[in-house]
């Protein structure tokens, strides 16, 4: 017997999951910067991001000199007793962590002493710019960074307004060296429309590798696990390969 009529399937069944199973860019390990408070909250933040079909987790701290000073052993304490908290809860999750560096004065410092840099993976390193105001020596900076070895990525260019002006700024940054990481949330308009333009703006150029969720905390969440918003990411990011960290770090 032939079935003419197929029942369609609503956007929850058609996009019950993220656009990608790696998450390379988050807040979920507790109490050591401005994302996850304690550990029960981290493991319903790595739950509920199981649950939309993240796989692999990297955990990336911010690291900003004025406000959290961590370092690789912070960060690797609080990392091994999530995996231990993880455990025993029975979330069987693959979870490592990087670190998101605040292009600052301690960030140059580190950079001078050559200390050893928490990286998502062989040399590609995560870093952020002020919301407020945009480095003046961004590419000496940049310069800089790729002089010691890094690759760097450049988190969420979308929300620095002050580049919404020049979207040009965009492809500038890319032939400085910077790798563009997106947030997923930007695509749907959760930091406002200039933020969701200038998103749209840098994936139809082609100008991002690396998507991530910044996910700091329940709110976030929430918003993830609203279909509309899925079925944006999905649509939006259609066609393209984000995340794949092996490959971004053998390109010469």
């Amino acid at each position: 017997m032939f079935h003419f009529f197929k029942k369609k399937k609503t956007v929850a069944e058609t996009y019950d999951h993220l656009p990608v199973t790696t998450d390379i860019h988050s807040h979920i390990l507790p109490g050591i910067d401005d994302g996850s408070p304690d550990m029960q909250t981290s493991l319903e933040l790595i739950h509920g991001m199981q649950q939309l079909g993240i796989r692999r987790f990297i955990a990336t701290p911010h690291i900003i000199g004025d406000m959290y000073r961590n370092t690789p052993q912070t960060i690797q304490a609080a990392l091994g007793e999530t995996r231990a908290a993880c455990k025993k809860a029975g979330i069987d999750v693959q979870l490592d962590a990087a670190a998101e560096y605040m292009i600052d004065d301690h960030f140059l410092e580190l950079l001078k002493n050559k200390s050893p840099l928490l990286t998502l993976h062989k040399n590609i390193l995560l870093t952020e710019i002020s919301y407020s105001t945009p480095p003046v020596n961004i590419e000496r900076i940049a310069a800089t960074i790729l002089e010691q070895g890094y690759k760097p990525v450049l988190a969420h260019p979308e929300r620095y307004h002050f580049y919404h002006h020049n979207p040009d700024i965009y492809q500038h940054l890319k032939t400085m060296g910077f790798i563009l990481q997106v947030n997923l949330l930007s695509l749907t308009g959760y930091y406002g429309k200039s933020v969701k333009k200038a998103a749209a703006f840098i994936l139809q150029k082609n100008l991002a590798d690396l998507v991530g969720t910044d996910l700091h905390h329940k709110y976030h969440l929430e918003a993830f696990n609203e279909a509309k918003n899925r079925a944006i990411m999905h649509e939006m990011l259609e066609g393209r390969t984000y995340n794949d960290l092996e490959s971004l770090a053998n390109l010469k």
